[in-house]
């Protein structure tokens, strides 16, 4: 403090700290380091005003807090004044922020964010851009209001609300607290009954999917590797190789395995864009390429042509469509939910976009061989000055990097090649992985907090994800059912399941959550 100069100090009993008057304007109060003082603002009553510029992500105030249980809240503190003044702590007590907490006013469009220190028991309160003199602070208090908002941004300059390096508008942490909170406790009867409709927390996207294929030209295809097996007794060894090299995936899942025609096996193998290695000393010809049905046959017409092509099978029910959700595997998908939420508050201390995407866990035990840990990542497009390193992108990458490395503690690195001894001919695995394939999202669920562009929902599907949740829509950029939908295009090899989230009460995602941004 000793950086200002004063001529006087008061205590103000309504802020809770100390009130300095700044010996160059009678009229203002200064009452912290970054000179805000306190005004009347029309309709409102108190506000936080600052006297100079503060310059963004300048921390402008930390407010230790007072704690009440729940108990002493709805039995005394509800009843009285502290009722407009407290809200919700992350471990379900109210909490009261001393200094100047409880004396920023409301704005949809803040420019002050706030972060939580639960170990400290107090409150960070940052700015998300450059705040002029004379101008108000605001936070945002969420969407339960129990007033009528007074004006929006009065004093903002509109060329600095859209100052791409401010980037405002960041994820508010404490509107985060009571949805992450609400995800935790989460909890209704056993855990393997089923929930569909109104009871989950998500709407799915209905890809708009052309009339299934019933003739020659209608059939969409793409090109899979075959082998040629000669001999029959060879078949039972292939499709064990085939099962334990990695190559085996969803992609394929709607065609048989093996095709024979006039006395010939002949094996399906994988998508892989590059020549897969096969296990030598076994009397089988050269992998080659072939045209083979992209989807199942929904009708016997579609059946009939589609197996010209190769044995497919016979599934009214799309394979894409969304299975059944237990409320175990809700409960997963509402941790994965909170923890994009958790980790998107870390941004309002960066100069980042506030894109998180994650890949948690499978749900399933038997599945953990697919990913036996989470990946989360950021959007880097400023720190790394690259305009391609969208969250999406980046977890992408993490995923391939992590599987082309050295396989952790037992769990096999994929795809692997498995490949004979010469010694006595029995199959080992080989430490050479087919080139392209490491990045390969098969069978995993990506979260991320808004859709996922039109790049990045190619990527996507390339990638050969299981099913893509958002929570913020991207009309503009979207490729997830925004500005277009990558998995429902004709003629494309993948189609994955893409499902928005709904946040507390069926609303849509909040205000605070930029959706300007390209995801």
């Amino acid at each position: 403090m000793a950086a200002l100069l004063f001529t006087a100090t008061t205590t103000d009993d309504a802020s809770g700290g100390l009130s300095t008057k700044n010996s160059s304007s009678e009229s203002d109060w200064i009452l912290n380091r970054e000179g805000c003082c306190i005004k009347t603002a029309e309709g409102k009553g108190r506000g936080v005003y600052a006297s100079r510029i503060i310059p963004p992500q300048t921390v402008i105030e930390v407010s230790p807090v007072l704690l009440f249980t729940r108990t002493e809240y709805e039995d005394h503190g509800r009843h009285t004044i502290l009722d407009h003044y407290t809200f919700k702590w992350r471990d379900g007590r109210m909490a009261l922020a001393l200094g100047l907490g409880s004396l920023f006013n409301h704005s949809s469009h803040p420019n002050v964010t706030y972060t939580v220190d639960p170990a400290h028991e107090c409150i960070k309160y940052t700015s998300t851009r450059t705040i002029n003199p004379d101008e108000e602070l605001c936070i945002f208090y969420g969407h339960k209001l129990w007033f009528d908002p007074v004006g929006t941004a009065e004093n903002l300059d509109p060329q600095v609300s859209l100052d791409q390096n401010d980037q405002s508008e960041f994820l508010h942490i404490l509107a985060i607290d009571s949805e992450v909170d609400e995800a935790e406790a989460w909890s209704t009867g056993d855990p393997n009954d089923i929930l569909e409709g109104e009871a989950l927390p998500f709407i799915w996207k209905k890809l708009q999917i052309d009339e299934e294929e019933e003739s020659m030209e209608d059939i969409r295809t793409m090109q899979a590797w075959a082998v040629d097996i000669p001999d029959s007794k060879h078949i039972a060894t292939m499709l064990k190789w085939l099962k334990q090299s990695g190559l085996e995936s969803d992609t394929l899942s709607h065609l048989k395995r093996i095709r024979k025609k006039d006395h010939l096996s002949t094996l399906l193998l994988t998508v892989s864009p590059s020549v897969p290695l096969l296990p030598k000393n076994i009397d089988i010809g050269d992998p080659y390429q072939i045209p083979v049905p992209c989807n199942p046959a929904l009708t016997q017409t579609s059946l009939v042509f589609k197996n010209t092509l190769w044995p497919t099978v016979y599934a009214p029910r799309r394979k894409w469509e969304p299975e059944k959700w237990s409320v175990a595997k809700v409960q997963w998908a509402r941790d994965a939910i909170s923890h994009i939420l958790r980790e998107t508050a870390q941004t309002t201390s960066s100069d980042e976009l506030p894109v998180i995407a994650h890949v948690p866990k499978p749900f399933e035990d038997e599945a953990l061989s697919l990913l036996p840990r989470s990946f989360i990542a950021k959007d880097t497009r400023v720190s790394a000055g690259h305009p391609l390193r969208h969250a999406t992108m980046n977890i992408i990458r993490d995923i391939a990097d992590w599987r082309a490395s050295a396989s952790p503690a037992g769990i096999l690195p994929d795809p692997l090649t498995l490949v004979a001894s010469p010694s006595d001919g029995s199959l080992g695995i080989s430490n050479i992985s087919s080139n392209g394939t490491n990045y390969l999202l098969t069978g995993l669920t990506l979260f991320i907090t808004h859709e996922p562009c039109i790049m990045c929902s190619m990527a996507l599907l390339h990638s050969r994800v299981k099913e893509v949740f958002y929570i913020v829509p991207m009309p503009q950029t979207g490729g997830c059912g925004g500005s277009a939908c990558l998995p429902a295009l004709k003629g494309v090899n993948h189609r994955y399941n893409v499902a928005q989230w709904r946040l507390r009460d069926g609303g849509a995602a909040p205000a605070h959550l930029d959706d300007q941004i390209d995801a």
